[in-house]
């Protein structure tokens, strides 16, 4: 486990581990069970990858309400006199037609052979009113570079209103490798078959392994427990010759 230190100039960023928010914006508390809607949060995968990142929220009393207008970026929030200090203000200012930035001034420093990489945070895939800030990714590498000053974001198409409100998350960081060094390779036919018999086994015991788990949503759409399962047990597993 490696640790992650932090400092915030701005007060009120409150970084911390992404949480899934249910009730909230994980979707409603409802349970797997026949004649549920879906949500994103019955999805293992989701639920994973919603909770791998450092969530921050914005930090001002203020609503920001971000549109296009004319084809350029129109920022709507009043933020009052600058405060005294170097601040850039108002912290938020278009950048171009398409983009407008944020000034952060986040520290999140990590071990050298990893890097920040900025994302939108996962409330962004989950929202019906389409209202989520939408932040730019981009990964920088903090274990020499001491503070993240700005973040980029892409403007909302026409009609459309992406709004930051106070206490609210509004982007997220993932902790990476800073180089990405992978060889992409096609698998021989002795892998693909070892793959493809392994699938095959799984597909077979969806009765066995989802059986008391199965349940049909209000869209019929037919979910059961087999991947979550799975999951379960090779984490446990895992667990197990660690322990060794």
């Amino acid at each position: 486990m490696q640790t992650i230190r932090f400092r915030a100039f701005q007060s009120g960023l409150n970084p911390r581990r992404t949480k899934l928010e249910v009730p909230g914006w994980g979707g409603p508390a409802e349970p797997r069970r026949d004649g549920s809607h879906e949500q994103a949060w019955h999805c293992t995968p989701f639920t994973e990858g919603a909770q791998y990142g450092i969530e921050v929220f914005y930090p001002y009393a203020n609503e920001l309400r971000v549109t296009k207008v004319g084809g350029k970026v129109h920022l709507d929030g009043d933020f009052g006199p600058p405060p005294d200090d170097d601040l850039q203000w108002p912290p938020f200012r278009a950048f171009g037609d398409n983009y407008y930035t944020y000034q952060l001034l986040l520290d999140l420093k990590v071990s050298d052979d990893f890097a920040v990489r900025a994302e939108p945070h996962p409330r962004f895939y989950t929202s019906t009113s389409d209202d989520v800030p939408l932040a730019v990714p981009a990964l920088v590498r903090t274990s020499w570079w001491p503070m993240l000053s700005f973040v980029v974001f892409k403007a909302p198409p026409a009609g459309v209103t992406h709004i930051f409100r106070p206490g609210e998350p509004f982007m997220q960081f993932l902790v990476i490798p800073a180089d990405s060094s992978f060889e992409l390779k096609e698998m021989d036919i002795e892998e693909s078959a070892e793959r493809e018999l392994r699938g095959r086994r799984i597909h077979a015991s969806r009765e066995t392994l989802g059986k008391d788990s199965t349940w049909v949503s209000a869209t019929n759409t037919v979910f059961d427990g087999t991947y979550r399962r799975l999951h379960r047990a090779a984490k446990d597993q895992a667990r197990s010759a660690k322990a060794k």
